[in-house]
């Protein structure tokens, strides 16, 4: 009480007890600044890990691209069709973790994260035995899409040895997620670097030196993905996330259904996106000299999805910040967050399309040395272009909708104009008009993917933050009940 008394003696009678905070905010470059600085915390870490993951599927594709064009064909259909169909299926099932993760650790529900990661196992486990048939009957399949008969053949071989890639999905989806959520990205990011190194390393040694061709590329791939899992789970389980990991329990098998049911919204959402440029490579199988056209739209796809890791990370570190201020209860924090967001992640989109223009005639060299498709890629320079610059901002955008548990309503929106407009519209142009792989192309990127995200940044433009964030909170406290205890911990 003394040193109360001396403490008001000394300062004027009107000065408030309690110190009131500066109406005035902060300056805007120090807010930029702050947001970028924990945006980059996520990102910087994601497009490294990211890069290096599809960089394997890049050296896999240039090793087995120098055995032949049938081979280079063969793996592209197989991974970029088959295996990327249910990868596009099984990592949109694992966003559901960025949503529910997210919010649980902004409003600091920690313990919840290490239970929300084993449900995802659980459910994205049964989903690979569901989604097996892919692989199995992958040759009749893609006979039935009018796939040349030699191309459709090896993918089916290749295919099924890609098996145990398919299963990594389960593990590894949910591992990173539930890592990245609480900020641990950079064990991301060297774990990824070490399955880099191996992927390289195996696949020289299987398909080089021990000369198994393209079953020793699928083999490289696998034991690739397989370091990736258990890289992050020695860590998780070895004591780096002791506040969001006690172990496994009983209670990741309640609540299976209300999870199921956010999973498959999440896995709609994200698939119809992946799947829209599957099918472009499907239906460009369908045209007259189809290897020589899949092949160059194979490298297309390829760079593009090599830069796509830039965004997708963007993706990435806008759900996480726009979940965790949704979470804490700080709507206008969670706009910021997507503003800086979407601004930085276009301007880096604009550096690679002007670099895509500038060396449209280099490019191609990494993954063949045949004149015929360098010259098919050339062409098809400036679709990748645009293609590339679209895909800049629209999955930053589909990161807010993750982030803010739109999973479900924006997968209407897809479905819409991916499907509805886009996908005949690439019909029309490349088969009525005879325009060929370019026409299909234009066609699915100017009427599917320009609606799509002029949609996505109308709805994000006139978002209600203040409301998303007490939606969140409702979120946080319905999916935090369980039967045990629910205790509630804060870091040191």
């Amino acid at each position: 009480m003394g040193s109360f008394k001396r403490h008001h003696d000394n300062n004027d009678i009107n000065e408030p007890l309690v110190p009131i905070l500066h109406a005035q905010q902060p300056p805007f470059t120090d807010k930029l600044c702050l947001e970028t600085k924990k945006l980059w915390l996520i990102v910087g870490p994601s497009i490294f890990s990211r890069v290096a993951t599809f960089t394997m599927n890049v050296v896999t594709q240039a090793f087995a691209g120098h055995l032949g064009e049938v081979e280079l064909a063969a793996i592209s259909i197989a991974n970029t069709v088959i295996v990327g169909f249910n990868f596009g299926l099984l990592l949109g099932m694992a966003s559901a973790l960025e949503t529910l993760c997210g919010q649980a650790f902004g409003a600091k529900r920690y313990h919840m994260l290490g239970i929300y990661m084993q449900r995802s196992w659980i459910v994205l486990f049964l989903s690979c035995f569901l989604l097996l048939p892919f692989y199995v009957f992958a040759t009749p399949i893609l006979k039935l899409f009018g796939q040349p008969d030699d191309v459709a053949e090896w993918s089916g071989v290749v295919a099924v040895w890609l098996i145990p890639l398919h299963f990594s999905f389960a593990f590894q989806f949910p591992l990173h997620r539930f890592l990245q959520c609480q900020l641990k990205t950079a064990v991301i990011a060297w774990v990824s670097l070490l399955a880099l190194v191996v992927n390289v390393f195996s696949s020289w040694l299987f398909i080089y030196v021990w000369d198994f061709g393209l079953y020793g590329a699928a083999v490289a791939l696998d034991i690739s993905w397989w370091v990736l899992v258990f890289g992050m789970y020695a860590y998780t389980a070895w004591g780096g996330c002791p506040l969001t990991w006690t172990g496994f329990s009983i209670e990741a098998f309640s609540g299976l259904w209300e999870f199921l049911k956010l999973s498959i919204a999440s896995g709609v959402m994200l698939c119809l996106e992946n799947w829209y440029y599957r099918i472009l490579v499907l239906m460009t199988g369908r045209l007259e000299n189809a290897t020589v056209a899949v092949d160059a739209l194979s490298v297309c796809m390829t760079i593009n999805g090599w830069e796509m890791m830039i965004p997708l990370a963007f993706l990435a570190g806008t759900g996480v910040r726009v979940a965790n201020e949704l979470g804490a209860g700080n709507g206008k924090a969670a706009k910021f967050a997507t503003q800086v967001a979407v601004a930085q992640s276009t301007v880096i989109g604009l550096i690679f399309c002007v670099l895509i223009l500038t060396f449209h005639n280099q490019f191609a060299y990494i993954f063949t040395s045949s004149s015929t498709v360098l010259q098919a890629v050339h062409h098809m320079a400036f679709l990748l272009a645009v293609t590339i610059l679209l895909n800049s901002v629209q999955p930053v955008l589909s990161g807010v909708a993750v982030g803010s548990g739109w999973q479900a309503f924006v997968a209407f929106i897809n479905i819409g104009c991916y499907y509805l407009i886009g996908l005949p519209l690439g019909i029309v142009m490349g088969w009525v008009f005879n325009t060929g792989v370019t026409g299909i192309w234009g066609g699915m990127i100017f009427g599917g993917t320009a609606i799509q995200t002029l949609l996505l940044f109308f709805i994000t433009a006139r978002c209600d933050w203040e409301k998303e964030a007490e939606k969140a909170c409702s979120r946080v406290n319905k999916w935090s009940k369980s039967n045990s205890n629910i205790h509630l911990e804060t870091p040191n």
